[in-house]
């Protein structure tokens, strides 16, 4: 997958601009050092491989940041594919509106033994909305995304190691960049694909990351909260996340005989609560745990 990617950024209209491709190998064993070694000498600009031996997402994201010297830094995961035109409008978009942070679609596709119920349920379809639409930080996601350095400079890590095994540390930047005053918009155009693997595409894998999602809403709500709006947060949260489980739980069982697809999807917003109220108990679902 890394060695598709790097053929596609090579393939990317940079608009004249210098840029550097920065490739974090956060295994142990250093598993991409031969696919970059390949690359290193033939791609159109400056690749810098490193290595954080640690297994956590935030320490690697961490370390392309600090090591990173542009404008802004950009970030996309190593199994997705971008569009021949996907940097370019990421800047386009950036340029247009001064924002701060700019996030693009990832597409899923799904195998082709995929249950119907998965498509019809749009489960790992991409968000659909115009372009310059301004976003709220639970929208926003790292996989495919431009943020300006001077702002990540002003944030604590940036992205939170506290996180990095559990996932939702892109989440907690973003709820920090959002309270410091960051815009963060959506660029329709700047689409990336992904191929969605089989131990993903499942019900198991669907209603787990439910539940990390909600586990990592609750976490990054409270993070920084002390004292008695803390304790106020928290017992406003509990209650309003068992409301919505016994909701959700409903329509799910009032659903699935009729749309397996709208079934699913409210027995994942069931789930979902569940990680909230996980969280709060003091769970916490290892999404990235070696």
């Amino acid at each position: 997958m890394l060695d598709t990617l790097l053929a596609d950024l090579a393939r990317q209209d940079r608009l004249g601009l210098t840029c550097e491709l920065i490739v974090v190998d956060n295994d142990p064993q250093q598993s991409a050092a031969s696919v970059l070694d390949t690359w290193r000498a033939t791609f159109p600009f400056e690749l810098r491989p490193l290595h954080v031996p640690e297994p956590n997402i935030a320490l690697a994201r961490n370390a392309a940041v600090q090591a990173a010297r542009g404008e802004f830094i950009v970030f996309i995961d190593d199994d997705e594919q971008p569009s021949d035109a996907w940097l370019a409008q990421l800047i386009q978009t950036q340029r247009s509106s001064q924002a701060d942070v700019v996030i693009g679609p990832v597409e899923g596709r799904l195998p082709p033994d995929a249950p119907d119920w998965m498509a019809r349920g749009g489960f790992f379809a991409a968000p659909s909305m115009p372009t310059g639409t301004r976003l709220r930080y639970t929208q926003a996601y790292s996989g495919n995304c431009l943020l300006r350095a001077a702002m990540l400079a002003r944030l604590k890590g940036p992205f939170d190691p506290a996180f990095g095994v559990t996932g939702g540390s892109d989440t907690m930047l973003f709820r920090d960049a959002e309270l410091a005053g960051a815009t963060i918009i959506w660029s329709e155009e700047a689409r990336v694909s992904e191929e969605v693997p089989p131990s993903r595409a499942n019900l198991r894998w669907i209603l787990r990351r439910g539940y990390r999602g909600g586990q990592s809403f609750i976490r990054s709500d409270l993070a920084r909260r002390r004292g008695w709006d803390r304790a106020g947060r928290t017992l406003w949260l509990g209650l309003r996340a068992t409301a919505q489980l016994l909701i959700a739980g409903a329509l799910a069982l009032a659903c699935l005989p009729f749309s397996k697809a709208r079934g699913i999807r409210w027995l994942r917003t069931a789930c979902a609560q569940l990680g909230k109220l996980g969280a709060l108990a003091g769970h916490r679902y290892l999404e990235y745990a070696v």
